[in-house]
Order: C-alpha cells, then sequence, then structure tokens
C-alpha cells in the first residue's frame, strides 16, 4: 500500500510538472508580450494558476484512481500497461493543446477554448489561415514536448508502478483508496466552496496577459468542451424586467427617420470586407496609402463614422449585420443551426417584397456552419468556391477577391430588378496571400496584411468603377461594410475598441445625398432597421436601433471572449467577466454605460438561450 502511495505521489507531481512547464512555454513564446512586465506579476502567475493546475491534475486521475481500488487485491501487473498508454494519450493530447495554443492566441487574444474544434470539420479551411512556418513550428514544438514527457514518464515515473503486489488487509485498503478517490473532488472543484472553480478563479491582475497566463490551457479546453452549450444566463446583473426596460429606452427611436434614398425598393448590395479596420483607411483616421479606392469613395456616399463591429470574428459579423442579433462573448449563434433559424433577417422580408437575393463567398461555406446560416437567412442563391474552376483559387483560403468581383460583375450585366446581393470578400483573411506584387515593402505579418487590404480595395474599386456605368446604378444602394478588425500588434488588447472600430459608407445612385457623415454611434446590428425604415418597412429587431432617427439612442454594444464594451457619446464601459470587474471605465457617465452594458447582455444571453 506505501508503494502505490509513493506512486501516487509522482504520478501527482509528473503532471504539475507538466502544467508548470506548459505556463514557461507559453511566456516564453509571447516573450514580447511578457516582457513588458515586471518578473513579479510573472512569478504569481504560477501561484494563482495551481488552483487549475490541480483541478486538471485531479481529472486526469480519475481513471488511475479507479485502477489502483481494485488492484490492491491483484497484483499490479495488469495495471502498469494500462496506466503507461493512458498518460501516453493524455501527454499528446495535452501536448497539442499547449502548442497549438500559443499559436491561436496571437490572433485571437485569448487562450484556446473548445471554439477550434468546431473547425475541425473542414481542417484544410482550418489551416488555410496559417503560414506553413507556423505550421512547421507547431508541429515541431508538439513533436518536441510530447517527447520530452513521455521520456521523463518512461524513466522516472514508470517504475513506481513496478513491483505492485496484493495488499495482505485489501478490504481496509479499497476502502482507503475509494475514500481517497472520492477526495478528487476537492481540487476538480477547487475547494469545498459552493461555486466550483472557472478560468475566472485564477484572475487577479488588471492585465489581462497576466490573467491569461495564469489559465491552464488544457483544462480550459476541458472546461469549455464539457460547457459548451450553456443552459443557464451567466450574465444575470439585476432584475429581467429592469434590464428589458432598459434595452427599450435604447432601442427605440422617437421621431421620423432622415430620408436618405429616393424609392422605396431600390437594388441593394452589401459588400462585407474581411478585416477592414478604421486603422488602415485615411478618412477614418488611419493609414492614407492603404485603401486609396475606398477612400475616394467615401466621399462620395454617407459616411458613418462612429461604427463598431458587434464581435471580433466573421462568424459573429454576419448575424449582426443580416439579422441584427448581437455577438455574444463566448458563443456564436452562428454555431447553432436550431437558433439561426429563428432569427429574424433582412434578407426573409426583402424575398417576400419580390427581391431576388443571393449570397458570394469565394470560400469555403462549410466552414463553422456558415452554409446552415447562408441557407436559414433565406437566400435564394448561394456562390461559393465551389463554383469556381479549382485551377482559380489561388490562396489557401479560396478564390481571390478581383476573380470574385469580376464573376458578380458578369452576374449584373443582366439582371432582374429588384435584386439583393451580400458579398463576402476573403482575401485580406491570414496568411495574406494576393496574386499582386507587393506595393509594401517587408515580410512581416503586418506588412502582408496592408499589402492584402490594397489588393482587396484594388478589386473593390474596379468593381465600383464598373457598377457607376450600369443601367441599375441610379436604382441601388451599395453599403460597404467590415466584418470586424485585427489585432495590428501585441500592445492592442483583446478588448480594445480599436479592435472593434470599423468603416461604413453607404453608396449608389439611389441616396438622395452625398458627402454626408453621420455621427451617432452605432454598431453592425443596426444596420438591418436602419434599412428597412429607409424603405417604409417595420421589423423585429429588439437589439437594433435606426441610426438615421434623431431620437435614436446612440451608443455600441460589442463583445469580446470574456466581456463586453459599452461605448456612448461621453463614456466608454469595458467589462471583463471573469474578472468580474471593469477593465476601462472612462468618460462623463461610465456607470450609465455600465448600466445599460450589462442590461444589454442580460437580455441578450436570456434571447439566445430560448431561441
Amino acid at each position: 500500500m506505501k508503494k502505490r502511495l509513493i506512486a501516487i505521489f509522482f504520478y501527482s507531481l509528473f503532471w504539475l510538472l507538466f502544467f508548470f512547464s506548459a505556463r514557461v512555454f507559453f511566456i516564453v513564446t509571447h516573450y514580447e508580450e511578457a516582457s513588458q512586465f515586471p518578473l513579479g506579476p510573472l512569478v504569481a502567475t504560477f501561484w494563482h494558476g495551481i488552483k487549475l493546475d490541480l483541478s486538471a491534475t485531479g481529472y486526469i486521475f480519475l481513471i488511475p484512481m479507479l485502477l489502483i481500488i481494485p488492484d490492491v487485491y491483484f497484483n499490479g501487473n495488469w495495471c502498469r500497461p494500462f496506466l503507461k498508454w493512458y498518460t501516453y494519450i493524455i501527454i499528446v493530447i495535452s501536448s497539442g493543446i499547449v502548442v497549438s495554443d500559443t499559436l491561436l492566441y496571437k490572433y485571437w487574444g485569448f487562450r484556446m477554448d473548445y471554439t477550434p474544434l468546431l473547425y475541425l470539420k473542414t481542417p484544410k479551411e482550418a489551416a488555410a489561415s496559417v503560414t506553413i512556418l507556423q505550421l512547421a513550428g507547431v508541429f515541431a514544438g508538439f513533436a518536441i514536448f510530447s517527447t520530452l514527457f513521455i521520456v521523463l514518464y518512461r524513466k522516472y515515473i514508470d517504475r513506481f508502478f513496478e513491483g505492485f503486489t496484493r495488499v495482505r488487509l485489501w478490504i481496509p485498503a479499497m476502502l482507503f483508496f475509494m475514500l481517497l478517490s472520492g477526495s478528487l473532488i476537492i481540487p476538480i472543484r477547487g475547494g469545498v466552496g459552493v461555486a466550483p472553480i472557472n478560468a475566472g478563479t485564477v484572475y487577479f491582475s488588471k492585465d489581462l496577459f497576466i490573467n491569461h497566463t495564469a489559465i491552464n490551457v488544457v483544462w480550459n479546453v476541458g472546461s469549455s468542451v464539457i460547457n459548451q452549450k450553456p443552459t443557464k444566463n451567466p450574465y444575470v446583473f439585476g432584475d429581467p424586467d429592469e434590464a428589458e426596460k432598459i434595452i427599450l429606452t435604447l432601442t427605440e427611436g422617437h421621431g421620423i427617420p432622415v430620408r436618405i434614398i429616393n424609392n422605396n425598393r431600390p437594388n441593394i448590395i452589401f459588400i462585407v470586407l474581411e478585416s477592414f479596420g478604421n486603422a488602415l483607411i485615411g478618412p477614418f483616421g488611419g493609414d492614407s496609402l492603404t485603401t486609396p479606392n475606398l477612400n475616394r469613395y467615401i466621399k462620395e456616399g454617407v459616411v458613418f463614422s462612429d461604427f463598431y463591429a458587434s464581435g471580433n470574428r466573421t462568424d459573429k459579423a454576419m448575424p449582426a449585420i443580416l439579422n441584427g442579433y448581437p455577438a455574444q462573448p463566448a458563443n456564436s449563434i452562428i454555431k447553432e443551426p436550431e437558433k439561426t433559424q429563428s432569427l429574424p433577417g433582412i434578407i426573409k422580408t426583402l424575398n417576400a417584397l419580390g427581391y431576388t437575393s443571393s449570397f458570394w463567398y469565394g470560400g469555403e461555406i462549410n466552414f463553422a456552419n456558415f452554409n446552415s446560416f447562408i441557407i436559414n437567412s433565406g437566400f435564394s442563391q448561394i456562390i461559393t468556391m465551389d463554383d469556381f474552376s479549382p485551377e482559380l483559387k489561388y490562396s489557401s483560403w479560396g478564390i481571390p477577391d478581383n476573380l470574385l468581383f469580376k464573376t458578380l460583375m458578369d452576374s449584373l450585366k443582366k439582371i432582374r430588378e429588384p435584386f439583393l446581393k451580400v458579398v463576402l470578400t476573403l482575401s485580406s483573411h491570414e496568411p495574406f496571400d494576393v496574386p499582386m506584387e507587393p506595393v509594401f515593402e517587408g515580410n512581416d505579418d503586418m506588412t502582408k496584411f496592408r499589402n492584402s487590404i490594397y489588393y482587396s480595395d484594388k478589386s473593390l474599386g474596379e468593381f465600383l468603377d464598373w457598377a457607376k456605368g450600369t443601367e441599375w446604378w441610379g436604382n441601388t444602394l451599395l453599403i460597404l461594410v467590415a466584418d470586424h478588425c485585427r489585432r495590428n500588434s501585441n500592445e492592442v488588447l483583446v478588448y480594445d475598441e480599436e479592435i472593434f472600430r470599423i468603416p461604413m459608407v453607404w453608396l449608389g445612385g439611389a441616396l438622395t445625398v452625398k458627402d454626408v457623415k453621420v455621427e451617432k454611434t452605432g454598431s453592425q446590428v443596426d444596420i438591418p432597421l436602419t434599412i428597412l425604415h429607409q424603405l417604409d418597412l417595420e421589423g423585429n429587431f429588439p437589439f437594433s436601433k435606426d441610426l438615421l432617427s434623431e431620437g435614436s439612442a446612440s451608443f455600441a454594444f460589442y463583445t469580446f471572449n470574456e466581456g463586453f464594451g459599452f461605448i456612448t457619446d461621453s463614456s466608454k464601459y469595458i467589462y471583463d467577466h471573469k474578472l468580474g470587474n471593469a477593465v476601462v471605465e472612462e468618460g462623463m457617465h461610465p456607470e450609465y454605460a455600465e448600466k445599460c452594458g450589462k442590461a444589454y447582455l442580460q437580455v441578450l444571453f436570456d434571447d439566445f438561450l430560448n431561441r
């Protein structure tokens, strides 16, 4: 019995060493971000993170302990090989998570959860966002990490499970190990308190990177897989009825919207621009060289200057743009077809009025349940990568934007009106492969990104120049809007409003005004209701407001993986749910923004659960 207890002790140390090494690996591979902090907070992440390390170790221990209980009656020879291969499997899976997380964190700004597992249905497309060098680095890191700990186990831990004999007083010994197994609930739950442990338990700093470093990523993935479909609202901040009233005050319009189109049934074209953040667009206060075509066309339309993305990914943007449905922090409604089919939407509304609708995308439509969402939205025609000749596929993501726009132009040479088209670009997505000689010199990610944006802007400009000469242009409203932004440096935090500030520009001959700026603060969820009101139509979009109604509130709500931001004309409030506190409070009345933001998220998630 003593030998078994010693084996258990060293097996525990082995896994704690694994998680200690994983945290070191995370800090080293994110040295640029880690170097901005003093050594003290980084060291403290090991102390605070031990809670999740112990919890993860407890989960791993469940099967070995169940083996040891009957083993006290036997000689132990059958237990050792099973435990060895069980440990190898867990090492391989855990190493894959640890190494993959280091790459994903660079792009997403939060520790890996179950989200990447949703993309395994389309692994080719999932891998398309990374370069060959990055993939090689991940595989190399995975091989080194897993091999190192397999060798450590074989050399130093496996021998502790050798030479077990039957325990003479096997009944008391069995009862003891049953009790010991049951006690694993304590580290697994993180103690004996009422609330079980969660990722936010290890948060201790105002700095998000420090808190993220304390998270055990293996535990985080396992926990999110188990709890990926919440059954109750984790964002309850107050009385539900009071929260509903607050939402009504935010979304109810007062007064007649300002009319800026010349008829009730214009053709409508949405062009959703991949990753076009304000930082690269001159008239929005950004770089003046990267988007010359968008820069010149902005002067010909209506510009929404204080506009925000609802979330930080395309799968969160599209329900906001087409359905007026805000992004949720750690969930994405697009991945649940049974929920998306219940959403209100501008496509079905206009289909019923005789519009012919189509969706255009040069990539893989099955990526992240996108296909079910597009079908549920009501499009009568769907054009994807599969509708193009395979040799036209230039980048790992699919068809380059210039070919997508060229094919779109061909389809518009003879078209029945009114029509509704939604175009989603992709060339400015990682890994930024574009069929164009680089305009900006450099081989870093930011320069590649700028070149890809320049190429997409060039493709867009060619399409707009052509469209202005068509017969249907005079009866067309064209809406340019980004899906989301991108973290362009490690200094930009995942919740920073800079990541969510995007352009929206209305163009087309159906407009009655030009070179007009709308300064009301808004977001993607406001698009459907604003458009429908211009057509003298109503829509059931409970989270939207009319951006062209003088009486509607001026605000934007956005979410990141761990919280939300609520922006008004005079204040800013950004809340981290795992921290349980604000990370940004600025302006004249941040307490008002806090009240509204929490009410908005509470009502939103109740709605999400009930769909």
